[in-house]
């Protein structure tokens, strides 16, 4: 039972707290207009930065980041204080799984816009902070690299999210030093985070296909009308 109400603590805070989504509040605010209606119409970092400048996608990047700490935080909190970890020593590693998944879905679909939201990278990428630093980083550098080489956010953000799993694996069985069925399980939850991502990036992957995708070009920005 006290699992059962965890993951249930889990899957609404995340939701809610994703679906607060940084990009459609910070533009409306200082801009005065919807980012699903600029550029690429995705309500995301990448597409608040071409469009509505540099102050916008920080404060965007800082409050999409927050959320996904939060909903971490407060689902292990509570899963601790209910005893509802996983034996021995009450591990409450793998609800950060559940909430991040969550606020992900919450990001994806937000019910405060109508279930239009973003693509889930960034609010994704920042629960690792809390669930698994070294993924965290690994994802960060994996990210980079690609980003560097390519000028492509979305190519970056896709091999980076394809290497996740991978990475969960092996930061916490062969770094971390615990049992691979743990491991393995961990690897497991966050199969469903990824393949979202993922498949949010569809379009992305098709124009990556046909050669027409946008590639970044940090400090270009368009106050752009709809595309």
């Amino acid at each position: 039972m006290k699992v059962i109400l965890a993951l249930i603590f889990a899957a609404a805070s995340g939701y809610f707290l994703g679906s607060i989504n940084s990009s459609i509040i910070v533009v409306k605010l200082m801009k005065n207009r919807d980012i699903r209606d600029m550029g690429s119409h995705n309500a995301g970092l990448t597409n608040t930065l071409r469009c509505a400048g540099k102050t916008c996608a920080l404060i965007t990047l800082l409050g999409d980041v927050l959320k996904g700490i939060i909903a971490v935080a407060l689902s292990r909190g509570v899963c601790y204080l209910l005893g509802a970890g996983l034996s021995p020593g009450n591990d409450t590693h793998y609800i950060g799984y559940i909430a991040g998944l969550f606020a992900i879905i919450g990001h994806v679909f937000p019910v405060y816009y109508g279930f239009k939201g973003g693509k889930g990278v960034l609010v994704g990428v920042s629960t690792f902070i809390i669930v698994d630093t070294k993924v965290f980083f690994a994802l960060l550098a994996i990210f980079i690299v690609v980003l560097a080489l390519s000028k492509y956010v979305s190519l970056a953000s896709i091999i980076g999210t394809a290497y996740c799993p991978l990475a969960t694996l092996l930061m916490s069985w062969w770094v971390g030093g615990n049992g691979f069925g743990r491991s393995f399980l961990y690897m497991v939850l966050s199969l469903p985070m990824c393949a979202l991502v993922i498949w949010m990036h569809r379009s992305n992957i098709e124009r990556l296909r046909d050669g027409t995708e946008r590639k970044f070009r940090f400090g270009q920005t368009e106050m752009t009308k709809e595309e």
